[in-house]
Order: structure tokens, then C-alpha cells, then sequence
């Protein structure tokens, strides 16, 4: 049976379409505003961009926003302009994309990690506090995709030792905790909108903040360290960088933020689906959404159980690949990358709940126009895939 099946799956990975890991959802309102702007004379530094940065603002309950070209760049400011420097340390998570850690090292400060919640995959707030020592100066959380962190335990551990809470939200635009928008915790938080976002600029990210000095000095910065009012465009103050979000993208920014109710649907439907479809299928476990959030639904990542090894994880994906239908690894363990090994010494053991998590998670296609004919064939070909390994 499975001789057979194997060879049937040759032969129908050629036949069918291949399914992406992403895509973006674009329609001519988003052409149509990228249009309206090359039309005009003002392709950076224009209206669009501080329409964008209120509009983002407004929506995460910020006084301001400040669009730049990545949601790491708006992390690297976001630092700098908390003073954190060469010596300090800020704690964070393992368990995400590696710019929530490369920000610190930016600006050589080190980044301290502490293990995930084996629930949320956010950072656990519990271990947070054994990691406080006189050099930490910042805690730096991470909705992992799309999943808010514990934002009011976070909060009270850094009032308690006079810490800055820095909020990476760039999976969660339209994720809500506690009733309140992802992007409005701590001194400052960023969201980005890279083409697998739940809304995207093509690049692009932006600070939030209630705090004027902070979002002046990253305004600054983001211009070269010229003045953010009054100075001379060849004058500039502080160190700076060309971190600004050109008129373009933020034109497709607003066309895209004016549709997020219906994007956001679209990937809730899509994520009930998957929900449903896998429910019972053994050795899967769906993603976990707590009681108080509302979910944005960044990527869709399950995981194998515990019986399952790295090696089985990584035949899944293969044996996925080979009938056309892409998948990835969220997220690979930041302290387990080269350069972290080289840098700071870790090793396997070091984290081990964000390491067996790492070993056993699937991103499956996921994204805002994906339809049920091709969930089914992702969860028919997972199924069959689970099987074969089962049989190996």
C-alpha cells in the first residue's frame, strides 16, 4: 500500500499546483495607491508617511508611531534610544526570529535568554526574574506568531527592578490581550510588515510609543540624526541611519491597513479550518490560543509530539514538499545558531523546552487567500506523510 502510495505521490506532486509557505493578498487598491504615488514628485518623505504612522498609531493606542524600512530596524532604534549599550544585558526569548536578539547585539549590549512557556512559546515570565543582575538594563518580549506574551506579568517584574519593557509585536498586528492591541505595551513596541505579515508594505516596520523623547530621538535617527523639526537638511545632530520607509510602501500600507478587519478574517476562517481538519490527526498538536487574546493568526505551526524526533519532523516537511506543498521550520533556536554558539558558548541543553519545541514545529501553508481545497490537501498530504514515517 504504501510502495504504491509512494509512487501515486511522484506522480501527483508533478500534476498539482504547488501550495506557498506565504503570499501576500494584494488588489488593485493597493496598485492604484503605489500608482497614485509615482504619479507624484514625492517619492520619500511625503503625506503618506505620516498618514501611515497616525493611522498605525492610532489603532495600537500610541501617541506615536514612527515608520521605518524593517521591523529590526525599528528594534535597533528602539534600543539606542533607551540608552542600552556595550556591557548592558536584556533579557529575552530564544524562541524567535533572530532580530529580537541581533538588535541588542547592535548596539553591543548582550542578550540574556531565559526559556519559553512550553504553552504560549512566548517567553516565561516565571524564569524572568532568576535572570535579573545589576547589568540588566530591559526585557524584551515576543508575540510568537502572533501570540501575545504575558505583557502585565512581564510589566510588573520590570517596575519591581526599575527595567524598560520592550514589546516585539511584529507577528501580532490585530492580536489583542487583555482587551488591549498588541503594540501597546511597554515603553515601546514595533510591528513589521514584511510579505508574510498579516498586512505588509513589501518591507517595512514602525515604533510605537507613548513617550516623545523616544519617539524623537528614533525619528531623528531614522533621518540621518537630522533635527525632527526646524534643522537644515545638510545638519545633522546625532548618529543617525537611512532607516526611513519610502512613499511607496507606505502608500501600500495604508491601502493594506484600510483592509485588515477583512484580512484578518480571512486568516481566522483559515485558521478555524486547519483547527477542524487536524483535530484528529495523531501526533499533532494545534496551536494554543489563551482565554484573554485575540488571535491575528500570523502563520499556522503545529507541532508533532513528543514521540516524534527532529529527523521524523524534518522527513514530514520533505515528504510535504515532494507533493507540492511548502512548509518550514518556526523558528530555529536562536542560541543554537552558529553565530551564537561561536559568540557566546551555547549549546543543545541550554533551553530545553524552546529546543524541543524548535524539533518538533511545522509551518504549514498559511496565508489570507488561502482556499479549502488547498487546506485539504495540506492536511490530506500531512496525514499520509504521518503515516508513512509510522510504517518506515
Amino acid at each position: 500500500m504504501y510502495y504504491l502510495w509512494s509512487c501515486a505521490r511522484a506522480v501527483y506532486s508533478i500534476a498539482m499546483k504547488k501550495i506557498p509557505l506565504s503570499s501576500p493578498d494584494i488588489t488593485d487598491k493597493e496598485r492604484n495607491a503605489v500608482q497614485k504615488v509615482l504619479h507624484s514628485p514625492v517619492l520619500s518623505i511625503g503625506p503618506n508617511a505620516g498618514k501611515f504612522e497616525e493611522a498605525l498609531a492610532r489603532y495600537a493606542g500610541r501617541k506615536f508611531g514612527v515608520a521605518v524600512n524593517s521591523g529590526t530596524a525599528a528594534l535597533h532604534l528602539i534600543i539606542r534610544a533607551l540608552g542600552i549599550k556595550e556591557g548592558d544585558e536584556v533579557i529575552t526569548t530564544p524562541f524567535s526570529f533572530i532580530a529580537s536578539s541581533n538588535c541588542v547585539l547592535f548596539e553591543g549590549a548582550k542578550p540574556v535568554f531565559v526559556d519559553i512557556d512550553p504553552v504560549t512559546l512566548c517567553v516565561d515570565p516565571a524564569r524572568i526574574e532568576k535572570a535579573i543582575c545589576p547589568q540588566t538594563k530591559a526585557i524584551l518580549g515576543v508575540d510568537v506568531f502572533g501570540h501575545p506574551a504575558q505583557w502585565n506579568a512581564i510589566a510588573r517584574i520590570a517596575k519591581k527592578h526599575n527595567l524598560k519593557v520592550i514589546e516585539d509585536s511584529a507577528e501580532s498586528v490585530g492580536s489583542f490581550y487583555k482587551g488591549k492591541p498588541c503594540g501597546s505595551f511597554g515603553d515601546a513596541a514595533i510591528y513589521s510588515f514584511y510579505p508574510n505579515k498579516q498586512m505588509t508594505t513589501g518591507e517595512g516596520g514602525l515604533v510605537l510609543t507613548d513617550n516623545k523623547e523616544i519617539a524623537d530621538l528614533c525619528r531623528s535617527m531614522t533621518n540621518q540624526g537630522r533635527k525632527v523639526e526646524g534643522g537644515k537638511w545638510l545638519e545633522h545632530i546625532r548618529l543617525g541611519y537611512n532607516y526611513r520607509l519610502p512613499e511607496i510602501q507606505c502608500a501600500l500600507g495604508l491601502a493594506q491597513f484600510s483592509r485588515l478587519p477583512q484580512l484578518l478574517a480571512k486568516r481566522k476562517k483559515a485558521a478555524a479550518s486547519y483547527a477542524k481538519k487536524l483535530s484528529d490527526v495523531s501526533g499533532v498538536k494545534i496551536p494554543f490560543v489563551s482565554d484573554d487574546t485575540t488571535m491575528s493568526w500570523f502563520v499556522y505551526v503545529i507541532q508533532l509530539s513528543e514521540k516524534f524526533s527532529r529527523q521524523n519532523r524534518d522527513r514530514v516537511i520533505t515528504l510535504m514538499e515532494e507533493q507540492g506543498i511548502q512548509c518550514g521550520i518556526y523558528f530555529q533556536c536562536i542560541h543554537l545558531q552558529p553565530f551564537y554558539r561561536e559568540q557566546f558558548g551555547f549549546k543543545e541543553g541550554d533551553f530545553p523546552i524552546t529546543e524541543s519545541v524548535s524539533a518538533r514545529a511545522i509551518a504549514l501553508p498559511f496565508f489570507s487567500n488561502i482556499t479549502e481545497s488547498q487546506i485539504d490537501r495540506v492536511t490530506r498530504a500531512l496525514r499520509n506523510a504521518l503515516m508513512e514515517i509510522k510504517h518506515v
